[in-house]
């Protein structure tokens, strides 16, 4: 006898709408008859494991609504990555609770996880169906034209970079923000949506798709520096040299290390700060300043991009959707089909677990200091409307008198 039972979990870092696809779940499962009861994982699968979950057929719709809004995880997250044996205590948790629908709301590692659940259960003959619904700020999931978070937070970095711009135009110096983004550069280039003169910042974008060669790097603020008598600087967390290792590593003299090994990229104002003191030791400028963008472009309450929330929410409600009326496992793509609109695919796990986006070559310039065209256009209708405008004075000049 089915049990109607339904886990939705949120894993990873959080973003300005990952709770919409939370929501769009949980109100689209209460539409269909045989759902008895919709849960929430506390932190992700952390919670699963430890059994921690909340009933959230009893919340109100107009509470979810409001919820829906609010950037962040409301269900708390985690950065455990499960290996198989963790996978595991996953589906003995799910099977004891009978639960029949497992919805996992996270990116790269997320759907992998769904992935061996997934096999976990086919192998045990139990009906489980595992949906993953995507989120990612860093808009590297493979298959999808871009991922929900993403579109938000590169709306914060485009108006982070056009203020950024103002500031450095009013007190002239060299100013570097670094974006997150260990291996895709589709946030740090989102800095260049922030342009409307020829001559605002940045003027240097660094993305982690292209080697980063330092002295090519200091070359390139001179000549800028030189032409502008000021530079605006967009740095990707993830630079690296040719031999794949971390700017952050060379540089600095100890290197903080996460709990996977990786080198530590985001939080720690390293890279921003060495990047800038290579500059006034090598340029001898002395106006140079730096900042980490670090977890405000995760979850900005105040820049959210209506286009990102609709989406948001529909891949919630997609997966629901997929999950009662298909016969299969999967990961809900977003696929471009117009200017602008979308539409959904449910796209096989494999083809998309483990695996990492990386910007298309034809979105990067020549240069590899900037954007071209197509990118431009390719994001300007995610980071959705009311996007504020940057204005300058037409000063008209007055002749000289004592100095002319």
């Amino acid at each position: 006898m089915p049990s109607g039972k339904i886990l939705v979990a949120q894993g990873g870092g959080p973003t300005a709408v990952i709770n919409q696809s939370l929501v769009g779940v949980v109100l689209e499962s209460r539409r269909f008859q045989h759902v008895t009861r919709v849960y929430g994982a506390l932190h992700g699968v952390r919670g699963i494991v430890n059994e921690e979950f909340v009933d959230l057929t009893q919340e109100t719709s107009h509470n979810l609504e409001l919820v829906a809004a609010t950037p962040s995880s409301a269900l708390g997250s985690t950065r455990d990555k499960p290996d198989i044996a963790y996978c595991q205590q996953i589906f003995e948790v799910l099977r004891a609770h009978e639960i029949e629908h497992f919805f996992y709301i996270g990116g790269n590692d997320s759907s992998d996880t769904v992935r061996i659940v997934s096999e976990e259960a086919h192998k045990a003959g139990y009906p489980l169906r595992c949906i993953h619904i995507p989120k990612t700020i860093d808009n590297d999931l493979v298959g999808s034209d871009h991922t929900p978070g993403f579109p938000s937070a590169a709306r914060f970095v485009a108006q982070a970079f056009a203020g950024a711009n103002l500031d450095n135009a009013a007190l002239p110096g060299v100013y570097v923000g670094v974006v997150m983004g260990r291996h895709a550069g589709f946030l740090t280039a989102a800095s260049a949506l922030g342009k409307k003169f020829p001559d605002d910042g940045p003027h240097l974008i660094y993305l982690p798709e292209r080697v980063f060669v330092l002295e090519q790097f200091l070359a390139d603020v001179k000549a800028t520096y030189e032409k502008y008598g000021r530079c605006v600087i967009a740095v990707s967390e993830g630079i690296h040299d040719a031999s794949g290792e971390p700017i952050a590593s060379l540089l600095a003299k100890e290197v903080e290390r996460d709990a996977h090994g990786n080198v530590q990229l985001s939080g720690t104002g390293a890279l921003a700060d060495l990047l800038c003191d290579e500059i006034k030791a090598k340029l001898g400028i002395k106006r140079v300043r730096g900042d980490t963008f670090g977890y405000l472009q995760r979850s900005f309450i105040g820049c959210v991009s209506d286009v990102d929330q609709r989406e948001a929410r529909e891949v919630g409600e997609k997966a629901v959707q997929f999950a009662m009326w298909g016969d299969r496992d999967g990961s809900v793509a977003i696929k471009r089909t117009g200017f602008y609109s979308v539409d959904y695919e449910l796209l096989p796990l494999t083809q998309v677990a483990g695996k990492t986006r990386t910007m298309e070559d034809e979105f990067i310039s020549a240069s590899g200091t900037d954007v071209t065209d197509a990118f431009r256009l390719y994001l300007r209708p995610l980071l959705g409307s009311g996007m504020p405008d940057a204005f300058r004075l037409r000063a008209a000049k007055v002749a000289k008198v004592l100095k002319p």
